[in-house]
């Protein structure tokens, strides 16, 4: 059955990438099962590119928009890392051992390949700094998907990207990175808060994307930095004028049925990234749809923690990833 999944891939897939002479996540990471993932990385830039933009970094205050590719200069400051620092993310990438990570605030395909060497990348097309995107481990069949960019809410935020695994099978899975608006972390969507105006925003656009892929019948995850503590978001999903209130109501309202959500991190621990951090929640989630919960591995949701005295010594990432184990199965039901 494997052998034909990747026969059939290799004939009727154009424009994917497949495996040559492999079978997918099994042989790729020696696992039996794939592992997704999600992390932040903190305005990742190669070294060769960051020089340039230090040079003509936007002074504390001034506006980002408008200006194609720019960096703030309190980020230009604190943030150009060293040949160590990206060698010793590397290392926390290794111990990761995912098959697909959701990417935020990454440069591109030359910031990433230095994290994850060998991977292959999709990332939005926005002409910035910060973008979101997949790296794949190498000898998993996917396709890049478009851009979410309505997501962008007029190039004020970031956009979408999708990711289609094992196109055109029936194995198939979406997956869409996000790194929604920040600012709005605890509050309800309709509080006299302009952060919270803009993620209120962004909620119908998440939720059209997720109600597409359950009318279609699609196993489907929502992977990234959703700037918001999911675990706490409850309460009803609009108010009395109709306004969202709660993101997670809005979206988990299991309408079609598989949009009755899952997030990996139901019912588990929440674990700082290094003994200097204090936050309470966690804000990087993995959404599962009802299918796609069911092929869980159990007990397998994962959060890669720092060394305290790599945090100290080198340029990591103000997030750490999470991850969680599903069972490939072509045979979903």
């Amino acid at each position: 059955m494997r052998l034909l999944l990747v026969f059939l891939l290799l004939l009727g897939c154009a424009g994917c990438h497949a495996p040559s002479g492999r079978d997918g996540v099994a042989l790729a990471s020696g696992r039996a099962a794939l592992r997704l993932a999600t992390w932040n990385f903190e305005w990742l830039v190669a070294p060769e590119n960051f020089l340039a933009l230090k040079r003509d970094c936007v002074p504390k205050g001034a506006s980002l928009r408008g200006r194609r590719r720019a960096l703030p200069c309190d980020v230009a400051g604190k943030l150009e890392r060293s040949s160590a620092d990206f060698d010793a993310i590397a290392r926390y990438a290794r111990q990761l051992d995912a098959d697909v990570v959701a990417l935020q605030e990454v440069d591109g395909p030359a910031a990433a390949r230095r994290v994850f060497p060998g991977y292959r990348f999709c990332f939005t097309g926005a002409a910035a700094v910060q973008n979101v995107g997949f790296a794949v481990r190498p000898g998993l069949p996917y396709r890049c998907g478009p851009d979410l960019v309505p997501l962008s809410i007029d190039g004020r935020v970031r956009r979408g990207a999708e990711l289609v695994l094992y196109p055109g099978t029936s194995a198939e899975i979406r997956l869409l990175a996000v790194h929604l608006k920040s600012g709005c972390g605890k509050r309800r969507l309709d509080s006299p808060r302009d952060q919270c105006a803009v993620l209120a925003r962004q909620v119908p656009v998440l939720e059209g994307w997720i109600d597409a892929q359950a009318a279609a019948g699609r196993a489907f995850a929502v992977l990234g930095d959703f700037n918001r503590e999911l675990l706490w978001d409850s309460g009803p999903a609009r108010n009395e004028a109709g306004q969202p209130g709660s993101l997670w109501s809005e979206i988990d309202d299991g309408d079609p049925p598989e949009a009755d959500l899952v997030n990996a991190a139901a019912g588990e621990r929440f674990v700082n990234c290094h003994a200097g951090q204090n936050f309470t929640g966690y804000i990087d989630h993995i959404v599962l749809s009802r299918s796609l919960a069911a092929r869980r591995v159990p007990a397998s949701f994962h959060r890669v923690t720092f060394d305290t005295q790599d945090a100290l010594r080198r340029k990591l990432t103000d997030h750490c990833p999470v991850s969680v184990d599903l069972v490939p199965s072509p045979n979903r039901g």
